[in-house]
């Protein structure tokens, strides 16, 4: 039989993860099954994986107080397994020591027991210290990202921004207008107001059947912004050049009234299957999918054909690390240096496929200006056929969504 112990998954799943397999979500998903966790354990295998990785550096250091000297990779992930439960998740002691302890090897066990009975003991002392700590421990980011940060925002936003990275996601919803019975969020238990038209909240667990017949899509309303931007119209030709897996796609389809031409590109052959079905069960019907890498020149049969673009670029995804909680760790500098040759590539490439007088959305959900103000610019610069029409972005720490940005270029010429 599989072993179910939650601890012993989550140690698991967190070796898995350091030797670079897989995202923390897919990981919640794979040791749930292989260990036939229930929905209560599986709940608690998430919040117990995801805080492992939103603090490690700050249970590091608590560990570090608590025992001096080595520890093996294994060890020191079973440490940081129940050091988070007692002074993160608020689990209660006894179940969290024993649980903990009883997932070891036999030889640590003791160690194992002893260092979590002095993070209990040591619980305020611990908590007092926390605020000293500078915001790279403290907050478990990067120091280098936190450097960069305090240039760009300054250090009282870039500690509102670390401090909001490190809190649980919620859960946000748009209803799905191309439905054919839409969902009425004024009936339905759970759904709370956001202030934004179609955007909701859930207070509770999401109801299966409005995603399996897609009266609603998971999407935070930050996505809104680039679509917003394009302002997609009935009849007209759209590309969706990075389109999976396929929210903003809904969001185009939605404004054409299912009216038109949509075509949804994207670089990996892999994620097309789950980009056509769910485009399918989100209702589409002007929508094809084809597998294109933009980093490639065009098809020529492209070329003039599109009324408008939207490209939602590969980026470093720095402003949605509340809920992409690997990539502040997987993220270096030298990747964003890297990201905006990308971009550029796919911007040059897409252009020729505008129409004259078309419109091309560039998005990203960055926070950091070389992906974002600065590729804008610099991409006027080297083409002068394009004009700026208006930007928009959106920082965790003043609106409240995901951070994200989005630019609105017309190609001069046509009526």
């Amino acid at each position: 039989m599989p072993d179910k112990n939650v601890r012993r998954a989550a140690v698991s799943a967190l070796r898995a993860w350091s030797k670079g397999y897989l995202y923390a979500d897919s990981l919640v998903e794979r040791h749930a099954r292989r260990n036939h966790l229930s929905q209560s354990d599986r709940g608690l295998l998430n919040s117990i994986l995801l805080s492992v990785l939103r603090n490690r550096s700050l249970l590091d250091h608590w560990i570090g107080m608590l025992r001096k000297g080595k520890l093996d990779h294994e060890t020191r992930d079973i440490l940081r397994v129940g050091v988070c439960q007692l002074l993160l998740l608020g689990i209660p002691d006894h179940a969290a020591v024993n649980e903990t302890v009883g997932c070891a090897r036999r030889a640590v066990r003791g160690l194992i027991n002893a260092v979590l009975r002095r993070a209990v003991a040591a619980r305020n002392t611990l908590f007092s210290e926390r605020e000293k700590l500078p915001p790279p421990l403290r907050f478990s980011h990067p120091e280098w990202l936190c450097k960069r940060w305090d240039r760009q925002f300054g250090s009282d936003a870039t500690q509102t921004l670390l401090a909001w990275n490190n809190e649980p996601a919620p859960v946000f919803v748009r209803v799905n207008s191309l439905a054919p019975s839409p969902l009425d969020p004024g009936s339905e238990e759970g759904l709370i107001s956001t202030g934004i038209d179609g955007y909701f909240s859930l207070s509770g667990q999401l109801t299966p059947h409005w995603t399996d017949e897609g009266l609603v899509y998971v999407q935070d309303p930050s996505t809104r912004l680039a679509v917003e931007l394009l302002a997609p119209r009935p009849g007209e030709t759209i590309l969706d050049a990075c389109a999976a897996p396929g929210g903003k796609s809904s969001l185009i389809a939605a404004a054409m009234q299912n009216e038109g031409v949509l075509l949804c590109t994207d670089s990996n052959e892999k994620r097309l299957p789950r980009l056509a079905d769910n485009l399918k069960r989100q209702h589409l019907s002007i929508s094809t999918e084809e597998v294109f890498d933009w980093t490639e020149e065009a098809p020529v049969e492209w070329h003039g054909r599109f009324d408008r673009i939207l490209l939602d670029v590969p980026c470093s995804n720095t402003g949605v690390l509340r809920r992409r909680v690997d990539v502040r760790w997987r993220l270096r500098p030298e990747q964003i240096e890297a990201l905006s040759g990308i971009q550029e590539q796919i911007l040059r490439n897409a252009l020729p496929c505008l129409k004259p007088g078309g419109h091309l959305l560039y998005s990203t959900c960055s926070l950091e200006p070389e992906e974002n103000e600065q590729q804008v610019a610099a991409f006027q610069d080297s083409h002068p056929e394009i004009e700026l029409l208006d930007s928009r972005r959106s920082l965790p720490f003043q609106d409240g969504f995901d951070g994200s940005y989005a630019a609105l270029l017309r190609l001069r010429g046509g009526s």
